[in-house]
């Protein structure tokens, strides 16, 4: 039997991918290296450890010692961690921050990925396992958006893209066509509720992939978080791009959309 390690963050996705491996015959070794990981991944993997992403050189030491010779990276873990002085960082993952030419997302993580590589570890496409969870293009939700919404979701397709090229972030919150609010370092959910506030409600959230998305690490997802954010900021319409975004728990999505009259596509 072959194992895989999975570097859990916050979010239902890596429960998903854990089962999904289990499912295709891996023994999955999971670690949740952020506070809030889902309590149910300890029973979805066949083993789970609790390290700090700050702490690279304990979690290569576990990978190794399981016998996981690949490892894929799911869950939210934001950058924010990093800088805020809350997370403990060993002399590995210092030296690496300090070996980098800048601290956007796409560096840092390609620097863990090199990290995993000189120790022999491969860092596997997050969605090789769980591709059905990423949808087609159409109709999600059940309510259609208006004329008005949907240009806003194809100006917005269009604003995230162009973010998503200079490795800011992969959301953006719009509304009459004109950007209320961008993702940065604080993330999805902070971006939806300024861009909620600032639009008074009524508001299209777009959510894409970069122009040059490395699947092997944040690639975009959005599930019932997502929609409780978006219901809290009165947003009205979701658009995710088509074949690109991973869709967790379709159905608690679904409902949540229909019991609160928000429109959600792939396009």
């Amino acid at each position: 039997m072959k194992t895989i390690g999975l570097l859990a963050g916050i979010g239902r996705l890596p429960v998903e991918f854990a089962r999904a491996a289990r499912g295709m015959g891996f023994k999955v070794i999971a670690i949740g290296v952020v506070p809030g990981v889902d309590p149910e991944l300890s029973e979805a993997a066949d083993k789970f450890y609790s390290i700090s992403v700050g702490e690279l050189d304990n979690i290569i030491n576990t990978l190794q010692n399981e016998q996981a010779s690949e490892v894929t990276m799911i869950g939210k873990v934001t950058k924010e961690l990093m800088f805020a002085g809350t997370v403990q960082l060993d002399d590995r993952i210092r030296k690496m921050l300090a070996s980098l030419p800048d601290n956007s997302d796409d560096t840092i993580m390609l620097g863990f990925v090199r990290e995993m590589a000189s120790e022999g570890i491969g860092v596997l496409d997050q969605t090789a396992l769980i591709r059905q969870l990423m949808p087609g293009a159409g109709q999600i939700s059940a309510r259609v958006p208006t004329a008005s919404e949907k240009a806003d979701m194809e100006f917005g397709l269009k604003m995230a893209k162009q973010i998503g090229g200079l490795d800011i972030g992969q959301t953006v919150v719009v509304k009459n066509l004109a950007v209320m609010a961008v993702e940065a370092i604080e993330g999805t959910d902070a971006c939806i509720l300024r861009g909620g506030e600032l639009g008074r409600g009524d508001v299209v959230v777009a959510k894409v992939a970069k122009p040059n998305q490395d699947s092997r690490f944040d690639v975009p997802t959005v599930g019932p978080d997502t929609l409780a954010v978006m219901i809290k900021a009165k947003a009205k319409a979701l658009v995710i791009e088509a074949g690109a975004t991973l869709l967790v728990d379709k159905a608690t999505v679904i409902r949540m959309a229909d019991e609160n009259g928000i429109a959600i596509i792939a396009m």
